[in-house]
């Protein structure tokens, strides 16, 4: 991937702002991983308590119903749970854990008094009471249970996800950027180190020219000042040739 990256100024600008975008998501995602496990565990322990509780009023529920079948039978059983007028009623709202949006689950009227369970109390005997009351316990760890096993799976999908993310950040896309960065940095090295050089041999050239025509100008200069001394040598011998006396 780095070999796909131009070596720019640019580019490794906008790759650094990326690692340090990258790495303020990578921190901010492990404390939310961090915050939804704390909170994920503590839904665990709320889970398990609300399993025990609900494993033991089903038996307990059970005991009651098959007492009460064995005491009353069948017919008076079903008679008074068919006389049951009011049902229980469910509303669901919303509550926001760590971004994780889970259920929170209302009942109403499911615990009821002797008179509002519809059957006649004089028709009925203590046994069907006590079956009917202890199912209407069971309904409401029933519908606990359904509110803190929908949040924990909630919450275990979202951990998920959040550690998905902060390995991809981890193990791909910062990698990947921290290589890129090194490549270009390695590769603008090289080309200020062979800038330097061909600088310094366009130093040394030029250099080389000025000292090349200088000594030609100083050779010149001396050229044309030994021209000028025999010059003056000869018009001096003609001078003085010139003015000596003749034989006659």
């Amino acid at each position: 991937m780095a070999k796909d990256v131009k070596p720019t100024r640019k580019n490794l600008m906008a790759i650094e702002d990326r690692i340090d975008l990258s790495e303020r998501g990578h921190g901010t995602l492990e404390k939310k991983r961090d915050g939804l496990i704390m909170e994920f565990m503590d839904i665990l322990d709320k889970a398990q308590d609300v399993r025990g509780e609900l494993s033991d009023d089903y038996e307990q529920a059970q005991k009651k119903i098959n007492m009460a079948r064995a005491m009353e039978g069948d017919v008076a059983v079903r008679g008074a749970a068919a006389a049951l007028q009011e049902h229980p009623e469910i509303t669901t709202e919303s509550k926001n854990i760590m971004g994780v949006v889970v259920p929170q689950i209302e009942s109403s009227r499911v615990s009821k008094s002797l008179d509002q369970r519809g059957y006649g109390i004089m028709g009925t005997s203590a046994r069907i009471d006590e079956a009917a009351e202890a199912y209407e316990d069971l309904l409401e760890s029933i519908i606990l249970a359904a509110e803190v096993e929908t949040a924990m799976k909630k919450m275990l999908r979202e951990i998920e996800t959040t550690k998905r993310r902060v390995n991809a950040l981890e193990f791909k896309l910062l990698p990947e950027l921290y290589e890129n960065q090194e490549y270009i940095e390695q590769k603008l090295e090289e080309q200020e180190r062979e800038e330097t050089f061909r600088l310094k041999k366009i130093k040394e050239k030029k250099e080389a020219e000025e000292k090349a025509e200088k000594a030609e100008k100083e050779a010149e200069e001396a050229a044309a000042a030994s021209a000028d001394e025999v010059v003056s040598g000869d018009e001096l011998e003609q001078s003085t040739a010139g003015g000596l006396p003749g034989g006659d």
